[in-house]
């Protein structure tokens, strides 16, 4: 089928203003090392593939458990929540992503006294209660993962940006400002910077007194960042979400979760149950489970990855890169000798995938997800050629 690119009149209008997100290049064309996707390089657990063969049976004929009590109930022991209710599962972390823009940042009840004039009052069809849209806007950062814009424009949310620093690092202080909510990703995508717990709970404070929600997109945080898994039990507006596609290399199951008080989770199925109620199938609930369960084997691969990270910096470093610190499976870099874009053609043409992003302020940079050992000797490997025989 050829895809559309100038609309049809079959389209709603709000379809035809959405500018999707473009995810990574998934070639069939020839093998590549990929390196674009920030997938994990090592295979699942064997309890997760074990789990998924005996899931494989005569029961797939029946509908899945809309609810997804035993694996709400395994992430809440695995973070010492009180209770499934306090966990939301889903498919993928981008869904709910996008149940969570839908839930706590589009219009709201108000309630109190009547809305003065010129606040922004939509009037509901469906009750007497009249919404209203927040003066102030949803609030990320300018370089960030380029689906939260989508997700607002897709939702009708006003948002603002706040640029990040020439190094690419937030300022969480900046965020300490009347908002519809905040949403950040810790360690954040493309750049990799990582924030502490300290400054992110003073933000979730902030915030909470206002009663507005903070957003943390935590999927690369098992690669060196602090988790605020736990810090929801002391503030009832914190959202943290997971994915099972990076640290526990599902990324073709389709898993993520969030945690969250009680009331965000209500939020989310809500939303969720308004789309599906089966979101996640048997085999997805049953190998997530096992995942959740064997600790020990993806805290390994973790620790694996990340030692293959720092060695790649310190060889990237030495030919002349400057490489932004990382606490993700990737890393940002770039050569004052090379242009991005050459560089990413360059790395293609040698059968290997990175992520380049035609944008200001970052299209001189290349994303890099970490690899095994041998695959990032080879991508070494090439860059050492492209830098020290650029015309080759």
């Amino acid at each position: 089928m050829t895809r559309l690119m100038k609309g049809s009149p079959y389209w709603s209008s709000r379809c035809a203003a959405l500018e999707p997100y473009t995810p990574g290049e998934q070639p069939r064309d020839r093998r590549y090392i990929k390196l674009n996707t920030n997938e994990s390089p090592y295979p699942p657990s064997p309890k997760v593939l074990e789990a998924l063969k005996t899931a494989a049976n005569g029961d797939l004929r029946l509908y899945p458990d809309p609810t997804c009590l035993a694996l709400r109930e395994t992430i809440a022991r695995r973070y010492g929540l009180p209770g499934p209710e306090w966990v939301f599962v889903g498919n993928g972390s981008d869904e709910i992503l996008a149940f969570a823009f839908a839930a706590f940042f589009g219009p709201r009840k108000r309630t109190g006294s009547t809305p003065a004039s010129g606040s922004g009052l939509i009037t509901g069809q469906s009750g007497p209660d009249p919404l209203y849209q927040d003066e102030a806007p949803l609030l990320f950062p300018d370089i960030t993962y380029s689906f939260y814009p989508v997700y607002a424009q897709l939702w009708n949310i006003p948002y603002g940006t706040i640029p990040v620093s020439d190094t690419f690092e937030i300022d969480p202080r900046e965020y300490l400002q009347r908002a519809a909510g905040v949403v950040l990703a810790n360690p954040n995508a493309p750049t990799g910077r990582a924030l502490g717990k300290g400054a992110l709970r003073e933000l979730a404070a902030f915030h909470q007194q206002n009663q507005r929600v903070v957003l943390i997109d935590e999927a690369y945080v098992d690669f060196g960042g602090e988790s605020m898994a736990e810090d929801v039990k002391q503030f009832d507006n914190l959202l943290v979400v997971h994915t099972l596609s990076k640290s526990r290399s599902l990324a073709g199951l389709r898993v993520g979760y969030a945690l969250g008080h009680p009331d965000l989770i209500e939020g989310l199925r809500r939303i969720k149950d308004s789309f599906n109620s089966y979101t996640l199938d048997r085999l997805a609930l049953a190998g997530a489970q096992a995942a959740i369960e064997d600790r020990d084997y993806y805290d390994a691969m973790a620790a694996r990855i990340i030692a293959t990270r720092e060695r790649t910096c310190t060889q990237l470093e030495a030919l002349g890169f400057e490489v932004i610190p990382s606490g993700a499976n990737f890393i940002f870099i770039r050569h004052p000798a090379r242009r991005g874009a050459e560089l990413f053609q360059s790395l293609r043409d040698r059968g290997i995938l990175v992520r380049h992003w035609n944008k200001e302020r970052i299209s001189e940079y290349l994303r890099v997800s970490i690899g095994t050992d041998e695959e990032m000797d080879s991508f070494v490997g090439c860059c050492q050629e492209l830098v020290e025989k650029p015309n080759t």
